[in-house]
């Protein structure tokens, strides 16, 4: 048996050519000048432009062949062989096609037979280059132009795909004309029996590869070929097939243009040739068939990982359903509705379907007010792209859209897309087919009245609707998603996501880092105590956050993080990524934010290390602090729309955010993240993702976490590192639950509920002035019983009737059935929820002034990787009643010295009770010191100093004898001693004082 390459090429070609679609190219055919195929080319332009072609022979004469091809080896080396391909090129005068792509529809039958005379072949051992006599595997060739190459190994010969990669980066010189980026072949191949990996441009050892595998256990590789065959035999089996190659050049590959400023402020302008991953041809391609085969009136979910090319993935499908033909030669859609909050994403749409049409105005982008919108729709415009946003400001000024079917792909499908908002988009668009029209009609005929008309065409349009798809692509998808966008494959089972490109596959196939592989976490170690003369009785709930907020703020907290961030960064971040690496810091609240952007200019400045780090800071609206407000521009001395674009730059190098910047934040450059707050579930997963994004020089990430512990944040991840599921779908009737227990509180009656609902839900043409006082009318009653409850039971009405509005907007889109009551309640309780006065004692706790921080330490408790296990399942909850509706409890008023005193059990220090007789001692003696007093009693507390930091080193050094350990520690670490003096100096100066106090 044959173990050989050659074996491994006579299968592939065997299979092209019997099976594929393709014919057998002869090597000796090509032109080394002009890396063509001519005879093959001008068989393909006789064939299906024969007039054109005789025309230019009488022109031309006997050199016509010659002056043809030199003409379009021109038009090639000049505009690109994708360019050439799509659009053809002119030749004294004519037009010539290169190739005939498959029309959108058979309504064209001369450009479907066009289609059919294409010539693909293959050829193998082609030698592209005279000089050096090297040939090629393998060249794939369309209407005798060459637009993929291919080098195959066998494992049985000892290489493998990584040596296909090496003889492409060392033995393939990029200059030869065959390989000349954009000017010949497209994309570079190479294949073994287990693996396939490509380029599209060839670099020397700069080359890089993509993996281009179908991916396996949600992991990369490929699966075992169920035919018995090689595990890589889908690449020529389907992806090269004749109809799916010439549909991969027509409607997938495309020029990719950024242009960026670098650091001495020039335009860089870079060019990337963009072939299709096979996660995202294999999406796009079932996505398509599904809406073809089945029409409108399904939802898909796309679970992809960042790193997936969601962009791309978005832009090909938006193209291809906005000219999506049924089996009836009928568009299946009227309109492809791209709904993004990325600026990048227009763009790129505006872009990528231009190289597809050579049309402008394809996307029609929704940037000033809704009104453009609706114009957009009822023009029928092809693809629009808009904000969700938006969608909430139209329902009036749309025109009838009975009729029209609608595409809807939503960016980034999370809870915002499962509620009030994302109904807007159903309402707007929403239109009944006949038969549910009809039962409409029956319906209304027996409605009461008028407002019940109304509701019941509301809730026609609720739910799955047959005219509109909804496409929803996420990495990580809530609960509330899947149960809303996932498909199920039978009646019994869970709803799962169409499409899966995993977390654990993206990592593998190196398109993001694994962020939990290098993970620090520290913990602070504090002791506290009470200051108060008296014992005050507080509730011991907020008692706790009021002095973890007063920890967590407290100026010595803040710079001891802010040294070992800072140093972390000076002595190992910025030496990453070619020394342009940048970190992010998290912090748990604006007020963090904007401190810590002072601590950390102050240690910067103390210590020398301006030419290493400059911070930014980011937060939304104004903050205050003290007697003063401030604002994310003011800080940083710039506007927040040039945050993103300033932090690219090589001028800064740290950005500290609070709930800024931790979604949809793309910064290739970031390798470390500090993290000063609570993180959990998806929020912990989007936030550390932002350091996921590769780069050519970035081989690692860093987190520094203060507060998450690391089996924390492994149970945050699990879900979404293989295929996101959920444990338990929603039971409808917990509406129902729900409303039965808010009726039995008597806070609303029945009729007051009828009554508001016939003037809420009163036709537009109708509605008088008078109507907005009549809606309050019906709502106060309720309002004053409401305040006649007890406190207690007035807590769990409001959480009570928080989880109907909230659970009854997610069940009535997932739910079979329809309800004029609960919808009724729904209206009513919305409004009623912005009318019930707040609780009294709604605002927070302070405890600045009856607590101090006595003792503090930050220690690292862990370092390492966070291993995410595959196959185990780490199912999401459903979305439930259980826990949502409860009141706030009895509140447990205990003494402020016990809350201290339970809080050092917890996050106690390891000082022993010697260590702290000692520092009692030493402020004894200096409270028996005369000198001491009466400069304590006789000045400020900053003059105070000078007289205490003398008097305090001597009676340290008379003591040194009786702890040798908590003396050398003064001694030799600098921020302790200053740390340990201030506490000391403090409870000196404030002894002395009330001592003077009570003398006077």
């Amino acid at each position: 048996m044959d173990q050989s390459e050659r074996a491994l090429e006579e299968t592939i070609e065997r299979y092209l050519i019997e099976e594929g679609g393709y014919v057998k190219g002869d090597p000796k055919e090509y032109d080394v000048q002009h890396a063509l195929f001519p005879r093959t080319f001008f068989t393909f332009i006789r064939t299906t432009q024969p007039k054109a072609w005789q025309r230019l022979e009488k022109m031309l004469g006997a050199g016509a062949e010659k002056k043809v091809l030199e003409r379009l080896s021109q038009a090639l080396n000049r505009n690109g062989m994708l360019k050439v391909l799509r659009r053809g090129f002119e030749v004294y005068g004519e037009k010539l096609k290169t190739v005939y792509f498959a029309p959108a529809s058979g309504l064209n039958p001369t450009i479907a037979e066009k289609y059919g005379q294409n010539i693909l072949t293959v050829t193998r051992q082609v030698y592209y280059s005279q000089q050096y006599k090297k040939s090629l595997d393998m060249v794939l060739s369309v209407n005798g132009l060459p637009v993929a190459t291919v080098e195959l190994k066998n494992p049985f010969t000892g290489q493998t795909v990584e040596d296909a990669k090496g003889q492409y980066r060392r033995d393939r010189d990029p200059r030869e004309r065959l390989f000349r980026f954009k000017q010949r072949a497209l994309v570079h191949f190479a294949v073994d029996p287990d693996q396939v990996y490509m380029a599209t441009r060839l670099a020397g050892e700069k080359t890089f590869f993509l993996p281009f595998n179908r991916g396996y256990q949600k992991g990369a590789g490929n699966p075992p070929d169920p035919e018995g065959g090689f595990r890589t035999s889908y690449l020529w089996r389907e992806v090269w097939q004749r109809d799916s190659w010439l549909d991969i050049l027509h409607r997938f590959l495309h020029l990719e243009v950024e242009e960026k400023l670098d650091g001495k402020g020039e335009v860089i302008r870079k060019e990337t040739m963009i072939f299709p991953r096979y996660h995202q041809l294999d999406a796009v391609r079932q996505l398509e068939w599904h809406a073809r085969e089945h029409g409108a009136g399904h939802n898909y979910l796309i679970q992809h990982s960042a790193g997936s090319g969601k962009s791309n993935s978005i832009a090909w499908l938006a193209h291809r359903l906005a000219h999506l033909h049924g089996a009836d030669d009928r568009p299946v859609f009227d309109s492809v509705i791209v709904i993004t909050d990325r600026r990048v994403l227009d763009q790129q749409l505006q872009e990528t379907i231009y190289q597809f049409e050579h049309r402008q105005g394809v996307v029609r982008k929704i940037d000033k007010d809704s009104g453009q919108l609706a114009q957009a729709l009822n023009r029928g415009a092809r693809i629009i792209i808009s904000t969700l946003q938006k969608f909430g400001y139209i329902l009036d000024q749309v025109e009838e859209q009975t009729g029209k079917n609608f595409a809807i792909l939503v960016d980034e499908a999370h809870s915002s897309q499962s509620g009030q908002s994302a109904q807007a988009v159903r309402d707007v668009l929403a239109a009944p087919t006949l038969e549910a029209a009809a039962e409409l009609e029956e319906r209304l005929e027996e409605a009461e009245n008028v407002a019940e008309e109304e509701i019941l065409k509301a809730l026609s349009k609720r739910g799955p609707q047959a005219n509109l798809s909804f496409f929803a692509f996420t990495a990580t998808p809530k609960a509330k998603t899947l149960e809303l966008f996932g498909v199920k494959k039978d009646p019994e089972s869970k709803p799962e996501p169409f499409h899966l490109y995993s977390m654990k596959q993206a990592i593998e196939e190196g398109f993001i880092h694994d962020v939990l592989k290098h993970y620090t976490t520290y913990r602070t170690y504090y002791r506290l105590s009470k200051i108060a003369e008296d014992d005050p009785r507080v509730d011991k709930k907020k008692a706790r956050k009021a002095i973890a907020r007063f920890v967590s703020l407290h100026p010595h907290n803040l710079a001891q993080k802010t040294e070992v961030m800072v140093e972390h960064f000076c002595q190992i971040t910025r030496h990453k990524i070619n020394g342009r690496a940048k970190a992010m810091v998290v912090t748990g609240s604006r007020l963090h934010a904007l401190r810590y952007k002072r601590e950390f200019e102050n240690y910067i400045k103390r210590n020398g290390y301006e030419q290493e780090l400059k911070v930014l800071v980011a937060f939304s609206g104004t903050v205050r602090d003290g007697d003063e407000d401030f604002t994310e521009a003011k800080e940083n001395g710039f506007p927040e729309s040039e945050l993103r674009e300033r932090f690219d730059t090589d001028e800064y190098q740290l950005l500290i955010v609070a709930d800024k910047y931790q979604t949809g934040f793309d910064q290739p450059l970031l390798h470390t993240m500090f993290v000063d707050k609570k993180l959990t579930g998806i929020q912990a997963v989007q936030t550390l993702s932002r350091l996921n994004r590769t780069h050519p020089a970035k081989t690692d990430t860093f987190v520094l976490d203060f507060v998450n512990e690391q089996e924390e944040i492994q149970k945050s991840f699990q879900p979404f590192y293989e295929q996101t599921m959920i444990d338990k779908e929603t039971d409808p009737h917990l509406v129902y639950d729900l409303k039965s227990k808010l009726d039995d509180f008597q806070i609303y009656w029945e009729s007051e509920v009828e009554s508001f609902c016939h003037i809420f839900f009163k036709p537009k043409e109708n509605q008088r002035r008078e109507d907005l006082g009549e809606l309050h009318k019906y709502l106060d009653p309720a309002v004053d019983r409401f305040q006649a409850k007890p406190e207690e039971e007035q807590e769990e009405f409001k959480k009570t009737l928080e989880t109907f509005v909230r659970l009854y907007a997610h069940i009535s889109q997932i739910a079979p059935f329809q309800s004029v009551e609960l919808h009724q309640l729904h209206a009513y309780g919305s409004l009623l929820l912005r009318k019930l006065p707040r609780s009294p004692d709604s605002g927070g706790l302070t405890l600045d002034n009856e607590v101090e921080l006595e003792y503090y330490r930050l220690e690292k408790t862990a370092e390492g990787r966070i291993h995410l296990i595959a196959e185990e399942s780490a199912a999401l909850k459903g979305a439930t009643a259980a826990g949502t509706a409860r009141g706030r409890g009895e509140e447990e008023e205990v003494p402020l010295s016990s809350i201290i005193e339970m809080l050092n059990e917890r996050f106690g220090t390891d000082f022993a009770e010697s260590d702290k007789l000692f520092l009692d001692q030493i402020e004894e003696d200096l409270l028996q010191d005369e000198e001491v007093v009466q400069a304590a009693q006789n000045n400020t507390k900053s003059n105070f100093r000078y007289v205490f930091d003398d008097k305090f080193m001597g009676k340290a050094v008379n003591r040194m004898g009786q702890n040798q350990n908590i003396f050398a520690k003064l001694m030799s670490e600098e921020d302790f001693r200053d740390t340990v003096m201030t506490w000391i100096l403090d409870s000196v100066y404030q002894r002395a004082q009330q001592g003077r106090q009570q003398e006077g």
